[in-house]
């Protein structure tokens, strides 16, 4: 059973630190979602644009803020194999892209999905969308494709699967903390 320590430790060592790596890696973050991203380059049979619009897509659908953009990545890369082998699925997935594009465009002044900063100014787009197939397709594969990397497990404190160890009950499924004692 794992034990954890619930109390904040912080010193201005920790600190320090903390902020001289949070400017580069907002920097890199920053470069993750952009049109010209270089990992999104290397796409056979999405446009680049595309991929990286759906990565936006998934961290907006997901959010997690503690969890780094290159998983959301990693969750939608294989769309572009899956594109390659299904023409319908390819179009769905551009032409989706292309009306978010559209939306944003209407209501924020000539701006597509991929230039708007806040997640404030994107949710609306996605409310307008989302009884659509492509992105009742989309949520319904990223739960999967997301939910089932284990760096993600990590980050959000799941341990993995219990049936080989026998099940939860002896692993600290009993471990409540938060009800008084009967």
């Amino acid at each position: 059973m794992r034990e954890v320590d619930k109390r904040l430790r912080s010193t201005r060592r920790v600190f320090l630190r903390g902020a001289a790596t949070a400017v580069p890696a907002a920097a890199v973050a920053a470069t993750l979602f952009t049109a010209e991203a270089s990992w999104a380059a290397e796409a056979r049979n999405l446009r680049p644009r595309t991929l990286v619009a759906l990565a936006k897509l998934a961290r907006d659908i997901y959010p997690h803020d503690r969890i780094p953009d290159r998983l959301y990545v990693s969750a939608v890369l294989p769309y572009d194999d899956k594109a390659g082998k299904d023409a319908a699925l390819r179009t769905l997935l551009e032409e989706g892209v292309d009306r978010l594009d559209a939306d944003s465009r209407i209501r924020y002044g000539g701006n597509d999905y991929l230039s708007l900063n806040w997640e404030r100014d994107r949710l609306p787009l996605l409310y307008g969308i989302e009884r659509t197939p492509f992105f009742q397709k989309v949520r319904a594969d990223l739960v999967v494709a997301f939910y089932n990397q284990q760096d993600v497990w990590t980050k959000l404190g799941y341990e993995g699967s219990s049936a080989e160890h026998g099940g939860y009950i002896n692993r600290g499924f009993n471990d409540i903390d938060w009800l008084p004692s009967a």
